[in-house]
């Protein structure tokens, strides 16, 4: 009880952003802080260069194929934990379900997540976070941000990391140098991924990544359903 009084206070702090942020949404592209997000964005491609980038290359190379996916599978399983925590704050009952039920299978028939069972037996994987449970509640996204080592965000998506990191799973394993480890290989893990979509970024980068954020984050709070102006046709 104590973490839902935690988590449902902190969800009608949340819900307060929508009369601060809800000015910000004329600024010609949402970027408003346009020179402070430049500097932060050339500060984690810097670090990405440096560091993440060669890791997870080496990461790459050294994996094989089926540990890899194996990997991916368990930080997938625990992010569903996450997705049904929103889903059930979005009040959708049926993904709920479908992500619980998602979480009770692979962590037992797939061996602790690490095989996706739950796919191979068609229920549907949702991606959901507290970023689009305060926009599905009508908060607005408020100005584009990039955060230190997070990457993009914005105003309520960089609010909606907090209870989504305090839902995390890996937040609950007592061991500080495990949880640690753990936490590390899910970056490392993710940047993996991104290895072979890095060919898609074309012109100047930080424009390319902030318009599709800005996009992809409008499908996601909406569910699909993409507003638009007739009189832009």
């Amino acid at each position: 009880m104590n973490v839902l009084n935690k988590l449902l206070a902190l969800f009608v702090l949340s819900l307060s952003l929508n009369s601060v942020t809800a000015v910000a949404q004329d600024s010609e592209l949402n970027d408003p802080w346009e020179g402070f997000n430049r500097g932060v964005f050339n500060f984690n491609e810097s670090l990405d260069r440096a560091i993440l980038k060669p890791v997870a290359q080496g990461y790459r190379f050294i994996m094989p194929d089926v540990a890899e996916q194996g990997v991916s599978n368990f930080f997938d399983n625990l992010r569903d934990v996450v997705t049904f925590f929103n889903n059930v704050l979005q009040l959708k009952p049926v993904e709920a379900t479908q992500d619980l039920s998602r979480v009770l299978i692979n962590t037992t028939i797939g061996i602790g997540g690490l095989f996706d069972v739950a796919s191979a037996m068609d229920i549907p994987k949702n991606d959901e976070d507290f970023g689009q449970t305060l926009g599905a509640w009508g908060v607005e996204s408020g100005p584009y941000l990039v955060l230190p080592l997070f990457g993009p965000s914005t105003v309520r998506d960089g609010v909606g990391i907090i209870p989504d990191m305090y839902l995390d799973p890996l937040n609950q394993v007592e061991s500080e140098e495990l949880r640690y480890g753990l936490k590390a290989l899910k970056v490392v893990d993710k940047r993996a991924s991104l290895l072979d979509r890095e060919g898609v970024v074309t012109g100047d980068r930080y424009t390319f990544i902030r318009d599709a954020y800005l996009q992809k984050r409008e499908f996601e709070v909406n569910d699909g359903r993409v507003e638009y102006n007739a009189d832009d046709f």
